[in-house]
């Protein structure tokens, strides 16, 4: 599909799609740009076989190349952005795989004047709590969402060559407003994240903290096992989408606010219709996942 793909960034997600798209035959070269304080990890996504070649070099990279995809925290999204510019290619498709996209069309718009209609914005519902090269995977992308974020400027065929290539590392392509991924993806994704991370600092504060963890059951478990992330991945985006989580976040001590009502007041049948709507909830989000 591709003579040269250049992976910007080989972690967890670049390496699994360099995997994956070696697996299906996909790509005829796989290369890796970092920087030099990423060597360690670039020699071993050589070693590994993960990738071809790698660079610390970004225009002997990109050289070439028909599809790059940026896999970097979407925190450095605008910085990789101003330093492809002088190598951008028409002759080449772009992408990212940021978890936030409104700031990566921002970004790009602000780095170009305008948002290059070769760029194609996605992002990979996809991931583990461990991150580098060593934790990618082939078939990470199976049956898992994929949400690419066109806007006007886009080129169609572009588009068309992302879903299609997306499709082919496995994934279930969707088509979504920026705006809409945005206001979906932190309720579903980031703020159950923040959750997370905001509980467990809570009770590892805590002076009894060592048998509070001990006596911890699978419930806690599964429920904080996203707080084991990558802390500056998703610090870069909460922040990047701070717009749509804020109001999440105020909604949420609403709702908190009415159940310690409901517990000072002995108010039974209150959180007793609570926690059946969530079941209720759950199990519709589970019925989706089965079909």
């Amino acid at each position: 599909m591709f003579n040269k793909l250049c992976l910007i960034g080989v972690g967890l997600i670049g390496g699994s799609i360099a995997r994956a798209a070696r697996d299906r035959g996909l790509c005829t070269t796989i290369v890796a740009y970092g920087r030099e304080i990423d060597l360690d990890n670039l020699k071993e996504a050589r070693r590994l076989g993960v990738i071809d070649e790698y660079f610390i070099n970004l225009e002997a990279a990109v050289q070439g190349a028909d599809c790059i995809i940026i896999a970097t925290p979407v925190g450095a999204i605008e910085k990789v952005l101003g330093e492809l510019k002088p190598y951008w290619s028409e002759q080449a498709v772009y992408s990212d795989v940021g978890s936030t996209k409104g700031n990566v069309v921002d970004a790009a718009r602000r780095v170009f004047g305008y948002l290059p209609s070769n760029f194609v914005p996605a992002h990979p519902i996809a991931g583990a709590e461990q991150s580098g090269v060593t934790a990618s995977v082939n078939g990470l992308f199976d049956d898992k969402r994929l949400i690419i974020t066109p806007v006007e400027q886009t080129d169609p065929k572009a588009t068309a060559t992302m879903q299609q290539f997306w499709q082919q590392l496995g994934a279930i392509v969707s088509i979504m407003e920026v705006d809409h991924h945005d206001a979906v993806l932190a309720a579903t994704s980031h703020l159950p994240h923040l959750l997370a991370f905001v509980l467990v600092d809570l009770l590892g504060r805590k002076d009894e903290q060592v048998e509070i963890f001990k006596y911890a059951a699978g419930g806690f478990k599964d429920f904080t096992r996203i707080a084991s992330s990558d802390p500056t991945m998703w610090l870069d985006i909460c922040l990047a989408n701070k717009q749509k989580l804020i109001p999440l976040i105020q909604q949420l001590k609403q709702e908190l606010d009415t159940m310690e009502l409901a517990l000072e007041n002995d108010d039974s049948q209150q959180i007793f219709q609570t926690f059946t709507y969530a079941g209720q909830a759950r199990q519709r989000f589970l019925d989706q996942l089965i079909n």
